[in-house]
């Protein structure tokens, strides 16, 4: 916090001068000259709720201050200025009990809408949303001492006997740091660190079960000459835990691999803040690498002429999550999810240090973090945690998941009633696996000495143990043991006083800190390098020498040993942080038979009820933490039960009973995946550049859309749920039908290739305030492209296609020059085809698939119902008649775009609140903002027009870096979407710049999300002939003349 730098400068000095922090309470605000306590206060007050740091620093400047009389009268001013942050502190928690009042009403609301809306109304008939839930322990069940993924064993071990013929392919994403399967670099950066272990062997482990075919963990490649070039190649192969295994058929594609996908500045190393506008790109690309190796995987596994989809996409943090929702959209696959740290909870933590937000923001970048784990909470099927306090304390803080809320849906599901268009994913703890073949603890007798079966006695023993018992006079007493970093949230620091005060203690054991590695404390931060010196300080005042290792080095390899040591003296592992998220350090204890003294905050409390092996503390409690500790040291009964425990249970957090749970509940998914058949063009007999996709009427359904926009004949019902059946059959009835009639499926393939073939696709994205300004947009462009066929076009608006059809026949352009036409914000996805004689019907022919592609988590008439519902709220507040600020627009609307009229701009809720408001009634949806504020188009919530171009690739495999889209200085609300990716970008400077006001109510600045250096992006100083021949040039595209 930059406001209290000056505390740091007197922390130390205060300490020192004041040591009666022991004394008696008594008020601390106004006390009798000469008896104030500025260390109790500062202690009490100010320390417990503010991140200070620095402390070696400003010991340092405090220490200079060598005049007893000029120290005195900085301490007399530092008493003043602490009480002031003290008064900004109280009002910092005011703001936070606002915040935290004003959610919980916005919810208890939400709760009585939704309750409201599903009476307990199970007629017969009504189906779940969602399959089933998987079976559990029946409520008589002895659940003591159990995780609730113990229960799916039993269940995988039914769906293998049913499906043991199913090779699975599966996708996990991790992008930042640094991942390697060999000699990980786990701390090199704050990236690289426990994640990317974790994801390396999930990959690992989930490729060595029966079923699993092939896993891919997608991530960064990093060519930066400041990196290892390892992390260059394009794949790694993992090796399998067991090499000896032959129960799996192994195939040419078979196993676990690392994939590096590039993406973003090229020979540079990125931090996961700066990420951000470069996901597009990696969704892009990756898009491409599964298409691919899911045809290859096709040829090996599956049935052939089509692709073996993966089963699952698991995105890890939230920056691969908001890819992972991406990909999940296009390709039409379950997403599942695991946070590891999330930012809702981080952004609490620093508001309550009095940190401002946009300071917050800055520096993590973290409102963008928080709008991507919100559409992970929108996308996900799953998401996966490690303990029970990760939902119950972090997880409901988000706008997308209410614990109660999910337990209602849930018993309606189980009970087979619909849950009216809501959705909420399932929220599943599976803890992190560990692979224990390699462990063998040692068998320790009375005395504490103890050997492996099969070791050597004569054996040299590790070399770490010799650099950790130098530093002790006694080494054989048992060893208390604490792995972690030097950072003040593992409170190492209360760890050292609570074994330097008590006695008893430090007769009988040493301790042994492993803080990472240092070559000299001044090059540490400097947060890292006061925690060491304040350590260091603790060892000198309570004369800890000979008793305390704190070793410089150790390798990753080391840690196994330095348990096995803990473990040979009889010793104890202690966590003490403030608070743990999981807490894998104590299962490694567990596995080497390590008793474990731990925080009750956080993870440990679900380790310790399976392992049983240890005590939990109160870390704020320095006599509890000694108090734990001599019990375990000095009671061998204890010890023994304890280590006992630990060794039997420890089993239950392997990666075969983790990835049991795993595909247990991957199973559960209701598989989506495309049943299109690949259609494949090498062939083709047909190269006419004047043919396009265009042409795929002669399977059209002929949708008579009036010019005055009424809505399709073949669908009027908005109730998606009730209607999504009928419309399927009524689509293939009458595409067969049309089929047969006209022409033979083996003439329509020939046909369909050429949009395909063009050399480029112009994509015109611009979002202008009038009908005429975009008509002079589109005239420019195709006049820049010329004639001849070589370029195709795509028109993408928020209009529908009877408004887009209007506004082009105004400007005299013809359907048939556009190949297809996005429209309703990406809702719609149409191709042109040739004028029919009948003038109600348009030349226009709806894509058949992809509404079925779109219409994940639709809630259709219900979410009509409710924004129905909160129009006539805010109208309310506002005390205004009905229809003053917003209308329903049925002309507009269709099955799949809710369209409303705004009639004043400036009253309506700020899009981030729309968001918000549905996401806490659990329902799922995109909201954009258009036609300069005018409109507002409400579509399935992995709907957009850049997702649309995805489906193109997808569905009809069209190359997106041939693509080239143009768009304004600023759009509609999607307007970031369009900007990123591997096709180029051309900014129409002067255009659409009137509509930067839309932007205003962001939660996250453009800049956060803007690829600014791009090679793929480039500006055209005006939209005229010349100025966008340059700006293509720029990108590499030079257009033959007319």
């Amino acid at each position: 916090m930059v406001g209290n730098d000056w505390v740091n400068s007197y922390l130390e000095a205060i300490l020192a001068a004041e040591p009666g922090i022991g004394d008696s309470k008594s008020s601390l605000l106004l006390r009798e000259r000469g008896h104030f306590s500025p260390s109790r206060y500062f202690v009490e007050e100010v320390i417990t709720g503010f991140d200070e740091t620095d402390l070696h620093r400003s010991w340092v400047q405090a220490a200079a201050t060598r005049s007893p009389q000029e120290r005195n009268t900085r301490l007399e001013n530092l008493c003043w200025r602490i009480w002031n942050l003290a008064r900004q502190k109280k009002k910092v928690e005011g703001k936070n009990a606002k915040r935290a009042a004003k959610r919980h009403l916005l919810r208890e609301k939400a709760r009585k809408e939704v309750t409201a809306d599903m009476s307990e109304d199970f007629s017969e008939g009504e189906k779940a949303d969602v399959p089933g839930e998987i079976p559990t322990l029946s409520d008589g069940s002895n659940t003591k001492g159990r995780m609730s993924r113990v229960s799916s064993v039993d269940v995988f071990e039914n769906w293998f006997a049913q499906h043991k013929e199913k090779k699975l392919y599966i996708v996990l994403i991790s992008l930042h740091g640094l991942i390697r399967g060999e000699n990980m670099e786990l701390g090199r950066d704050s990236d690289t660190g426990g994640q990317v272990k974790y994801v390396v062997e999930l990959a690992r482990a989930l490729a060595s079960m029966p079923g699993v075919y092939r896993v891919d963990l997608l991530t960064r490649q990093v060519t930066a000459p400041d990196v290892d070039s390892s992390y260059s190649e394009p794949t790694e192969m993992l090796n399998p835990l067991d090499t000896d295994s032959t129960e799996q058929e192994h195939g040419e594609s078979s196993g676990a691999y690392i994939v590096r996908i590039p993406f973003g500045p090229k020979d540079k190393y990125v931090e996961k803040e700066l990420l951000w506008p470069h996901i597009p790109e990696f969704v892009d690309r990756a898009l491409s690498y599964i298409m691919q190796i899911s045809k290859v995987l096709d040829e090996q596994i599956g049935e052939g002429g089509g692709q073996v989809w993966p089963v699952s996409i698991h995105g890890h943090y939230a920056d691969a999550g908001d890819s992972a929702a991406l990909l999940s959209g296009a390709l039409n696959v379950p997403m599942v999810f695991t946070g590891h740290s999330l930012g809702r909870d981080k952004l609490e933590q620093l508001l309550k240090q009095g940190r401002s937000k946009e300071e917050i923001n800055a520096n993590y970048k973290i409102m963008r973090r928080i709008e991507a784990e919100e559409l992970c909470l929108d996308a996900s099927e799953i998401v996966i945690t490690s303990t029970r306090q990760e939902i119950e304390e972090q997880w409901r803080l988000y706008d997308g998941f209410d614990p109660v809320l999910e337990r209602k849906l849930r018993a309606r599901m189980k009970r087979g009633v619909s849950c009216l268009g809501r959705f909420m994913p399932r929220m599943v703890v599976i803890p992190p696996g560990m692979e224990f073949h390699h462990i063998v603890p040692h068998d320790v007798d009375a005395d504490g000495d103890g050997a492996r079966d099969g070791e050597d006695p004569l054996s040299p023993d590790p070399p770490i143990w010799s650099e950790i018992m130098r530093f002790f006079s006694n080494p054989r007493k048992p060893m208390i043991l604490a792995l972690a970093r030097p950072d003040p949230k593992k409170n190492l620091v209360t760890l050292v006083k609570a074994f330097g005060e008590c006695r008893p203690l430090r007769e009988l054991a040493n301790l042994t800190l492993i803080m990472g590695n240092r070559n000299d404390i001044d090059e540490l931060s400097t947060t890292n390098a006061s925690v060491l010196l304040s350590i260091l300080k603790l060892i000198d005042k309570y004369d800890l020498y000979g008793q305390v290792a704190m070793p410089k080095h150790h390798k990753q390899s080391d840690v196994p040993e330095i348990y096995r040591l803990a473990a040979k003296t009889k010793g104890v592992f202690i966590n003490p942080a403030f608070i743990e998220p999981f807490g894998l350090t104590l299962i490694e204890a567990g596995a080497h038979g390590l008793p474990t003294v731990a925080t009750i905050n956080g993870g440990p409390v679900d380790i310790h009820r399976v392992l049983d092996n240890g005590l939990l503390v109160d870390p704020h409690d320095q006599q509890a933490i000694s108090d734990a500790l001599l019990k375990l040291v000095s009671d061998k009964h204890l010890w023994t039960r304890c280590r006992q425990n630990g060794l039997k249970n420890i089993h239950l957090f392997s990666w075969p009973e983790h990835c049991k749970t795993y595909l247990a509940r991957i199973a559960s998914c209701k598989q989506r995946h495309p049943k299109w058949q690949r259609v494949e063009f090498e062939n083709s007999d047909s190269d006419s550049p004047s043919d396009s996709l265009r042409d795929i009427h002669d399977i059209s359904l002929n949708l008579k859309l009036s010019l005055d926009g009424e809505k399709s004949s073949v669908e009027t019902n908005l109730d998606a749920e009730d209607t999504t059946s009928e419309r399927k059959a009524k689509l293939e009835k009458a595409i067969s039908t049309l089929s047969q009639k006209k022409i033979s499926t083996e003439k329509i393939d020939s046909k369909m290739p050429t949009l395909k073939r063009r050399k480029h696709i112009f994509v015109i994205s611009v979002d202008c305030s009038t009908t005429s300004d975009l008509l002079s947009v589109v005239k420019t462009v195709m006049d820049v492209a010329g004639e001849g066929g070589s370029t195709g076009f795509i028109l993408s608006t928020s209009m529908t296609v009877s408004e887009t059809h209007a506004a082009l026949l105004s400007g005299g352009l013809k359907p048939q020059e556009f190949d297809a036409v996005i429209c309703n914000s990406g809702s719609e996805l149409y191709f042109t085809a040739s004028a029919s004689e009948d003038k109600t019907v348009l030349p226009y022919t709806h894509d058949p698939d992809y509404h079925s592609h779109i219409e994940f988590r639709w809630g259709g008439e219900n979410l009509r119902k409710t924004l129905i519902r909160w129009i006539s709220s805010v109208e309310e507040k506002k005390k205004l008649k009905q229809g003053d600020i917003l209308s329903e627009d049925e002309a507009s609307s269709t099955n799949y775009c809710l369209s409303f009229k705004v009639k004043d701009p400036a009253s309506i809720p700020q899009m981030k609140e729309l968001r918000k408001l549905m996401r806490i009634q659990a329902l799922r949806c995109n909201v954009v903002y258009c036609q300069n504020g005018a409109r507002l188009n409400v579509i399935p919530v992995l709907a957009s027009r850049s997702q649309a171009l995805r489906y193109l690739l997808v569905r009809w495999g069209i190359d997106l870096s041939n693509m080239v889209v143009f768009v304004g200085d600023s759009g509609d609300t999607d307007y970031e979407g369009l900007l990123g990716g591997v096709h180029k970008t051309v900014i129409l400077k002067g255009i659409a710049n009137d509509l930067r006001e839309l932007h205003g109510n962001r939660s996250y600045p453009m800049e956060d999300v803007t690829p600014l250096n791009s090679p793929n992006i480039t500006e055209a100083e005006e939209c005229g002939r010349d100025a966008i021949k340059i700006a293509l040039e720029k990108l590499g595209i030079n257009l033959l003349k007319p």
